[in-house]
């Protein structure tokens, strides 16, 4: 069953009954809505007067539920997950540390050729000039040592927006970009929590301050599915460039987005479950290939 995305934009007091989440308005005590805590995948708290109690928390995460929290800019900031999401936990943080150098290496170069591939079908699916993406792709070397991904990001930009420049406090659309690269990055951190991985310890991403190496790394090749929903923001908004909360609504539809995996329809958080796995059985030796989708 797919998972539900919860989004609380309001005052709220949050609580636990009969195994559902109640959202309860503090100042009236009116329960304006109650979810079972089996059926959520996520949730997203925007606003500085939303209360949890500890019985709620702990539920969530023994239901492995992301629980987002959002800035005074209306930006995931945080998120917090269970700290072991599968049986084999331990076992499987031990596979994962022993990952030997050239395997980590083959595995980024597949996932860099992969997001090129996918900015080429977006920018195909487009109408824009792509066929330099093409020979970028062909040129990633193991590690991508001679830096396709960036040099292909340069083209891919410059066909997507006109007179832009990707800055996470740039002008817009980077904005858009932002939260959906934020949702997305917990959306992958959870599946991986669930896959029994650890999402801090990065193929490429090794960062010594970044506590979500491997979530940044297997997210690269989703990002141009966030980038397709801006494109599309922006063809129904053309004057918005606030990240209002009808925009915010549209991003989080992100996890029931379609995406095309080994020949069939799938929402994209399902396919985000597939990726993980594969990419665990990768490091076990049993696959060769990650999982990645493609647009539908």
């Amino acid at each position: 069953m797919l998972k539900r995305t919860i989004y609380v934009g309001n005052p709220a007091y949050l609580k636990l009954k009969d195994h559902q989440l109640n959202v309860e308005d503090p100042a009236t005590g009116t329960i304006n809505g109650t979810v079972p805590v089996e059926d959520m995948g996520f949730l997203v708290l925007d606003h500085s007067q939303i209360t949890l109690t500890h019985p709620l928390m702990v539920a969530l995460q023994q239901n492995n539920v992301g629980i987002i929290s959002c800035d005074a800019y209306h930006l995931p900031i945080s998120l917090m997950l269970p700290l072991a999401g599968h049986v084999e936990h331990s076992r499987r943080l031990r596979e994962q540390t022993n990952l030997s150098e050239p395997l980590r290496k083959q595995l980024w170069k597949q996932t860099v050729e992969t997001k090129i591939y996918q900015q080429k079908c977006l920018l195909q699916k487009l109408g824009h000039s792509f066929e330099p993406m093409l020979e970028y792709m062909n040129e990633v070397k193991s590690g991508d040592t001679t830096n396709r991904e960036g040099i292909a990001a340069q083209y891919y930009w410059k066909q997507m927006f006109e007179n832009f420049t990707r800055e996470r406090k740039g002008e817009t659309p980077n904005q858009f970009l932002n939260y959906g690269y934020s949702l997305l990055r917990s959306m992958v951190a959870r599946a991986l929590v669930s896959s029994g991985l650890n999402p801090t310890l990065g193929l490429f991403h090794k960062n010594k301050y970044n506590p979500y190496g491997l979530a940044d790394d297997v997210m690269e090749p989703y990002r141009p599915f966030v980038d397709e929903m801006v494109v599309e923001w922006l063809q129904q908004n053309l004057q918005e460039e606030k990240l209002s909360k009808s925009a915010k609504l549209h991003f989080l539809q992100l996890p029931t987005r379609d995406v095309r995996l080994e020949g069939s329809k799938k929402p994209l958080l399902v396919a985000l479950s597939s990726t993980t796995s594969s990419l665990y059985k990768c490091i076990i030796g049993e696959n060769r290939i990650i999982r990645y989708p493609e647009f539908v």
